[in-house]
């Protein structure tokens, strides 16, 4: 399986990186202290027609594939993890399900302006008793003659501040999830920004809670009943996304500690000289490479319209665990330094973190993967 890049994805690799370098590093030091969400950054996005980049053009898309999905998020992960993820969420969890499970109707009203960055794609799942459990939602949509009456609370939830609309599952019956599209300017409806965070401090992360929201019955999202399937499919792709953004990390820390290890002189000579160092060096750029390849691999069967759970969980489980050996060692490398906020590296550290619990934590992509492989 070869995975050279194509022309056209080589163009988005050189354009995100000029970007993701001019535009989004910058700020990135700052944004993370002040917990400033980057904003004017996806508005740039926008400009540059990437807020839709895997999905057709008809609805305001780009056309492109996963694989330059993929591309997107390392390249802005390499450089703030916050605006990485960001970007991922929108793509994968906010625009995925409408595209995959809505109606014509729906795809025009919603996944047109999520595709021409009007609002950003928010996704509704997690619960506060219902984590890893997702089918232990609570939250419920009672039918009231010819609207739906919603009721619960959602935690964790990426971009919903900035979204104009949320997918959200409900329990409809007894055993029976459905997904729903509910506008944040619904009455009943509140969003809640105060999550004090270890990391991605730029990142919007919130609490959803919903008090009597209605909605008709257009709002169902897909079939009646069906809405936790579809938020496990819409779940794989996020895995991709994760596993993009856990490899940017892990560059990013990467290419900090050898610019660091070449410079730092102890001992009469650069530190890059010692084979201890040396060999971290080594086995960051070695994992780093598999990582990638692994996610590629996941991008390119989805693309291929071929089964890709059992790669999307491996490829998120290994980018992850990955990303936190290699930031961990970068901040060993820069020594003291390491410890420091100017040095950065402490800040890819805690970023790190996240996606090992992101989009299911490692534990359920070990169990995703011994089911795929037959245990």
């Amino acid at each position: 399986m070869n995975f050279d890049l194509t022309a056209e994805q080589k163009m988005i690799r050189k354009l995100l990186r000029d970007f993701a370098e001019g535009e989004v590093a910058p700020d990135a030091d700052e944004r993370d202290r002040d917990k400033r969400f980057p904003k004017e950054i996806m508005e740039k996005m926008a400009e540059l027609d990437l807020m839709g980049l895997p999905f057709p053009e008809k609805y305001g898309g780009g056309g492109a594939d996963t694989i330059s999905f993929a591309i997107v998020v390392e390249e802005l992960s390499r450089v703030c993890a916050s605006t990485g993820i960001t970007y991922s969420a929108h793509i994968s969890l906010g625009c995925a399900p409408i595209f995959l499970f809505g109606t014509e109707e729906q795809k025009k009203s919603y996944l047109i302006p999520l595709c021409q960055g009007e609002t950003l794609g928010a996704f509704g799942l997690t619960e506060p008793g219902a984590g890893s459990d997702a089918g232990g939602t609570k939250t419920k949509a009672i039918k009231n003659q010819k609207d739906w009456i919603i009721n619960g609370s959602k935690c964790f939830i990426t971009n919903a501040s900035f979204a104009n609309f949320v997918s959200l599952t409900a329990l409809t019956g007894e055993d029976e999830i459905t997904a729903f599209i509910v506008p944040t300017d619904t009455q009943g409806f509140t969003v809640v920004d105060n999550y004090f965070k270890m990391g991605l401090h730029s990142s919007n992360t919130t609490e959803l809670v919903l008090e009597d929201v209605r909605v008709s019955e257009e709002a169902i999202l897909g079939e009646r009943g069906k809405g936790f399937k579809q938020f496990l499919v819409t779940l794989d792709g996020g895995r991709i996304g994760i596993g993009a953004m856990a490899v940017g990390i892990a560059q990013g820390a990467y290419e900090l500690a050898l610019k660091y290890a070449k410079e730092r002189k102890q001992f009469g000579q650069s530190i890059s000289r010692f084979q201890a160092i040396q060999h971290k060096l080594a086995d960051m750029a070695m994992e780093i490479e598999l990582a990638r390849t692994m996610v590629y691999k996941a991008a390119w069967l989805k693309d291929q319209g071929r089964k890709f759970t059992k790669e999307a969980s491996m490829c998120k489980l290994f980018a992850s665990e990955v990303a936190m050996r290699v930031c961990s060692q970068a901040v060993q490398i820069h020594g003291g330094y390491g410890y420091m906020h100017d040095y950065k590296v402490e800040r890819f550290f805690r970023d790190a973190k996240l996606t090992e619990i992101g989009e299911g934590t490692s534990e359920i992509q070990r169990n995703i993967i011994a089911r795929e492989v037959g245990c």
